[in-house]
């Protein structure tokens, strides 16, 4: 695992990938360090096979504890590190592959982790995905009571 102690405050990042997102992650590792985000590589650090659960879990935890605000989380498709890592109480993963739902997720569902497919959309656009999803704040209002109730369920 590496880290990453940049000049950005307002959000901090872990990031992960199995090896079939690797690629774009270094992608996105790249435009947390050019934005001056604080961040933490989870891993893999190769395109050698891995389990996806084992790095979703990993972000997952690390988001929840609050060490850090947000997570970022590639696979080959998003989908499946996203079922693992929502699996974890206090974690909404959001599979993002265009900047609206990126934005709407932050802003309507206080998405705390994103999740994207290497083999779903380029470097291009995930780094603009992953740039609006890091600059918007989640809105409250009547959000904050929606997202309250899935916290609740959750916990029952």
């Amino acid at each position: 695992m590496t880290e990453a102690n940049m000049t950005k405050e307002a959000v901090t990042v872990a990031i992960g990938s199995d090896h079939a997102g690797f690629r774009l992650k270094e992608e996105i590792i790249g435009l947390l360090q050019e934005e001056g985000y604080a961040f933490r590589d989870f891993g893999t650090f190769s395109e050698e096979s891995v389990d996806y659960p084992d790095i979703a879990l990993d972000v997952a935890k690390a988001v929840r504890s609050g060490e850090y605000q947000r997570g970022i989380l590639i696979c080959g498709t998003g989908i499946g590190i996203g079922i693992a890592a929502n699996k974890m109480e206090g974690i909404r993963a959001a599979l993002c592959h265009d900047t609206f739902s990126a934005k709407a997720s932050r802003e309507h569902n206080d998405a705390n982790i994103l999740t994207m497919g290497e083999r779903i959309v380029g470097p291009g656009l995930a780094k603009d995905i992953a740039g609006v999803w890091l600059k918007t704040d989640f809105a409250g209002g009547r959000h904050a009571r929606r997202v309250q109730k899935i916290i609740d369920f959750e916990k029952s």
